[in-house]
C-alpha cells in the first residue's frame, strides 16, 4: 500500500493531481456543449489566442492570469461579434483571430527570445510545476464554470439544439453564447498550465464524445464527459509518475483508450443487435 501511495508524498504530484482532476472534470463538462453544438473548433482556436497572450503578459511582466485572460476573453468576444455582425462563418472567423493571435506570440518570442521555457510549457503544458496558488485558481474556475452551466443550465441547453427556437421563446441566445465562450476562456486559460496549447482541445472533446458513444441522454452525457474527465486526469498523473512520460500526454492518451474501449463496446452492442434482429426476421 506504501508502494502505491508514495507519489503523494511530493507537494508537486499533490498539486499537479488536484489541479489534473479539477482540469480533467471541468474539461468534461464543458466539453459536452462544445461537441453537441459542432464547436470543437473553437477550444483548439482559443487555446492558441490564449497563448498569444500569456507571451505579452510575461514579455510585459504582468500576472499570467490577467494578461492571458484578458487577452482570452477580448478573443472570445471578437469571435462572437464578427459572426453575428458579418457575413463571415464561425470556423474562419476562430480561424483569423485565433491564429493572428499566436502569431503575435510566436513574434515576440522571436523579438525577446526570453521565452524559451515557458514556451514549452505553455505548448505541452507543466503539470509538476503547479502551485498551490494555480491549484486555487484551477478550483476557482471549475466552480465558476460549473455555477454558469448550472444556473443558465436551460439556456444553454434550448441555445444548444435550436438557437433559432430559443429565440421565439425568449431565450436571449447572444447573451448566453457571449456567456459561454467567456466560461470557456476562462476553462481554457486555467487548463493550459496543466495541459498545455496542444492537448487541451483534445481533454475538452475526449470525454464528451466518449460519453456521448455511451448514452443518448443529455442529463446522463454531462455526468460521465464529467466523471472521465476527472478519472482520466487523477489515473493519468499516477500513471505518468512511473512511466516517466508527460503527465499532459499520459492523461490525453488515457482518454483516447477509453474512449477506443467505448467505441469497441457500442460496435458489438450494434452487431449483437443486428444479429438478433436478422434472426427474428
Amino acid at each position: 500500500m506504501s508502494v502505491l501511495l508514495a507519489p503523494f508524498q511530493f507537494e508537486f504530484f499533490r498539486n499537479g493531481t488536484m489541479a489534473a482532476v479539477l482540469v480533467g472534470g471541468m474539461c468534461g463538462l464543458i466539453g459536452v456543449y462544445i461537441v453537441l453544438r459542432g464547436m470543437s473548433y473553437i477550444g483548439h482556436g482559443l487555446s492558441h489566442a490564449i497563448f498569444g497572450g500569456a507571451v505579452v503578459a510575461f514579455v510585459m511582466a504582468w500576472n499570467f492570469y490577467l494578461g492571458a485572460g484578458l487577452w482570452g476573453f477580448l478573443a472570445a468576444i471578437l469571435i462572437n461579434q464578427t459572426v453575428r455582425r458579418t457575413k463571415i462563418n464561425a470556423d474562419a472567423a476562430i480561424g483569423v483571430i485565433t491564429t493572428a493571435s499566436f502569431a503575435t506570440g510566436v513574434a515576440l518570442i522571436s523579438r525577446y527570445r526570453r521565452f524559451t521555457r515557458s514556451f514549452d510549457a505553455a505548448l505541452f503544458g507543466n503539470v509538476l510545476g503547479v502551485t498551490d496558488q494555480d491549484v486555487v485558481v484551477v478550483a476557482g474556475v471549475t466552480l465558476m464554470v460549473a455555477g454558469i452551466i448550472f444556473v443558465f443550465y436551460r439556456q444553454l441547453l434550448f441555445t444548444t439544439f435550436d438557437a433559432e427556437v430559443a429565440k421565439i421563446y425568449g431565450v436571449r441566445t447572444e447573451w448566453v453564447e457571449t456567456l459561454f465562450a467567456l466560461a470557456l476562456a476562462a476553462a481554457l486559460i486555467a487548463s493550459m498550465q496543466i495541459l498545455g496549447v496542444t492537448l487541451i482541445a483534445a481533454a475538452l472533446v475526449i470525454p464528451a464524445i466518449t460519453a456521448r458513444l455511451l448514452t443518448d441522454s443529455f442529463n446522463r452525457m454531462i455526468l460521465l464527459s464529467t466523471l472521465i474527465g476527472a478519472a482520466t486526469g487523477l489515473l493519468g498523473m499516477y500513471l505518468s509518475f512511473y512511466v516517466d512520460v508527460a503527465s499532459g500526454a499520459t492523461i490525453v492518451l488515457l482518454q483516447a483508450t477509453v474512449f477506443g474501449l467505448a467505441l469497441a463496446i457500442t460496435s458489438l452492442q450494434k452487431r449483437a443487435a443486428r444479429r438478433l434482429i436478422d434472426i427474428d426476421l
